[in-house]
Formats: C-alpha cells, structure tokens, sequence
C-alpha cells in the first residue's frame, strides 16, 4: 500500500465507489480512515496500491470483494444504552403513550444501523423492565427489527454473546447478572428473555424497504446520517416515514438534525433529547 498517500485520484475513486455503495460521503482528509480500515484487506488480497483495489471493485468479479470492503469501512464500535436519554425517554413518555394504542399487539420498534445488537438488546431490556414495573402494561411486549448492511455485526449481534470488554461499555453490573448468562469461554450470552423479541435482517439504507414488514410504531436511526449527503438524507428520512405509523417516533442521534423535514416530522422537545413525530 506503498502507494496510497501519492494517489489522490485513487483515493477520490474510492470515495465514489464507497458513497454509490452503502451512502458514506468520506471527507478530503479522510485517507487514514481507508488505510486503517482496508490494510487487512489490502494485504490479503495482495493490492499493490488503492488503483488496484478499485479496479477489481469495478471488475463484474468483484461482488465478494465489494461487500468485505463496505463491511471493513461500515464496521464501528457502539455502547450498551448509549445517551442514556433516549431510553429514558422511552420509558417515561413513549411506552406509556403508545401502549394504550397496542394492547391487541406488539409494539413495532425498527433499530437501524444496529451494529453488533447493543441498541436492539438495549431497548428489549429497558420495555422488559417497563412491563416488570407495570404490571399489565405493554402486555404484549415489543416485537424489534435490526438492521445493518454488515453481514459481520449481523452474526455477531445474532449470537448474542460478548465479551467483557464490550459490555463494559455501558453495560451495568445489575443488568449484566440479570440479562447475561456466562460461558465457559469467559463470554456473557445474552438471555432467551431479550433476544427473543430481536430478528435481525440485512439491510442496505440506500435501497427500499419492501423488506420490512408493515409499519412501525418507533424507528432508531442513530449516529448513521452524518455519513451521508443531504440528498442522501433526505431521502432516507422520507423513506422511514412511510414507515412510521401516523403519530410514530423517529429517534436521530445527538448531532443529527431533520432540517428541512418540517413536512413530514414535528420536532417534540424532551428535556434533554428531541425525538420527532411522524406527521
């Protein structure tokens, strides 16, 4: 990869490739990231330089290739309850309001962008112990769609299992004795009683989504958004409307904002955090 910094032209056919791919719009300056993420890859593959590696990407053979890559550079770490706000929020506004309107069914939850499963096992964990405090609320539970378009994280969140490094990241010493079972190999399984309510599907954001099913009452799509274009996002945000259920939520992360999205979203203020309304 000797050749990586003396290639600009190389690196701006990346970044095409990778934004045409899975929506990641990379910065002027962000050739460390590529050369980090993809060194593995790179050596494996035998690629002199990124010239090389774009070419097979574009090569008709080059499918595999394509998705190790979007998987390499898609791939980022995520915590146990991240923010805290929003499972506050959660539990203190949105499972009261919304449970009187589902008693007959689930409550529909979709996580996007869920990585190795942290925000979807988070969120089952936090309606379980909703129904444990109120007893004949939420009786039928939630019923939680993951997605993610890293085959990687898929497997990994599907296994339920981590080590105690990842669950140290936000993950407390009640709930890891209460919602984890250890194994021999010094891992924690994650309990029948949280993975359950999870199904975990494969899904690119760029494309439809006829693949899930109805409609949902509540859609996280955290920290995913600042990696697109604002033509991007604005069609995806489009896209998970049609989704939501009139009166819906949408969560976005810190940074994220629905500019422009007066039409389809109210902004609801939540003292901290703001979560929006489908119209």
């Amino acid at each position: 990869m000797s050749s990586f910094q003396s290639a600009p032209q190389a690196y701006d056919r990346f970044r095409s490739f990778l934004e045409n791919a899975c929506g990641i719009l990379l910065g002027d300056n962000k050739e460390y990231l590529v050369k980090s993420r993809l060194k593995g890859l790179m050596a494996e593959h035998q690629f002199a330089d990124l010239n090389r590696l774009v070419d097979q990407l574009e090569s008709r053979g080059g499918v595999a290739l394509r998705e190790q890559v979007v998987d390499a550079m898609t791939t980022n770490e995520t915590l146990w309850f991240r923010d805290l706000h929003p499972f506050r929020i959660l539990e203190e506004k949105i499972f009261p309001e919304l449970e009187a309107e589902v008693r007959s069914r689930p409550l529909n939850i979709w996580s996007a962008a869920c990585s190795t499963g942290q925000e979807p096992y988070s969120i089952s964990m936090i309606a379980e112990e909703y129904r444990k405090k109120n007893l004949g609320k939420l009786s039928r539970g939630v019923s939680l769609t993951a997605t993610d378009i890293s085959p990687s994280v898929l497997a990994k969140a599907k296994q339920g299992s981590y080590e105690m490094l990842a669950l140290g990241r936000g993950m407390s010493k009640e709930r890891l004795d209460l919602y984890f079972t250890a194994d021999e190999s010094g891992s924690w399984q994650i309990k029948p009683e949280i993975s359950k309510a999870v199904d975990f599907k494969s899904l690119n954001l760029l494309q439809n989504f006829t693949g899930l099913a109805g409609q949902f009452d509540l859609v996280f799509c955290r920290n995913v958004l600042i990696y697109f274009s604002q033509e991007l996002k604005h069609d995806i945000l489009k896209r998970i409307h049609g989704k939501l259920r009139p009166g819906g939520y949408l969560f976005l992360g810190a940074s994220e904002s629905m500019t422009g999205m007066n039409e389809y979203f109210e902004m609801v203020q939540c003292h901290p955090g703001i979560i929006y309304k489908a119209k």
